[in-house]
């Protein structure tokens, strides 16, 4: 959801900044997003049916400038895998944009039925207005 979102933004602003998301875990490698994800952003114009499922890996670290996670185990995960205090600063948890070293989870909607998907949704979707109007001092 937070990739579909971002990119929206990224979109909407014409910004000159990529976004990828991915798990920390393999199991759901390959897989398109949860059909209730693809349904709420749908709702909101934003279709992340393409989206295909991938796991972090060191190149990541590589890759991006940011690498923004949705709870603390994911953090902790990704910490882990860091190999140098460059990747270290490179990692935050998503909400912490929103409130600072703060540590929210964004909520896991999969068993919070509709309401549940709803709900992440309005979280990530003030964290990527965030994230996309700092984007906007840079671009």
């Amino acid at each position: 959801m937070a990739e579909g979102i971002m990119r929206h933004k990224i979109q909407q602003l014409n910004l000159n900044a990529s976004v990828d998301s991915c798990g920390t875990a393999d199991y759901h490698v390959g897989d398109s997003p949860d059909m209730r994800a693809q349904q709420i952003l749908k709702t909101k114009g934003i279709d992340i049916s393409n989206l295909i499922g991938r796991q972090f890996t060191l190149n990541d670290f590589e890759n991006f400038d940011l690498i923004l996670t949705m709870d603390k185990n994911n953090y902790d995960h990704v910490m882990y895998l860091a190999r140098n205090e460059n990747d270290k600063n490179k990692v935050d948890m998503i909400m912490n944009k929103l409130y600072p070293n703060e540590d929210i989870a964004v909520q896991d909607p999969y068993y919070g039925g509709q309401q549940g998907f709803e709900d992440t949704y309005n979280m990530l979707d003030l964290a990527c207005k965030k994230i996309a109007d700092e984007l906007s001092n840079f671009n």
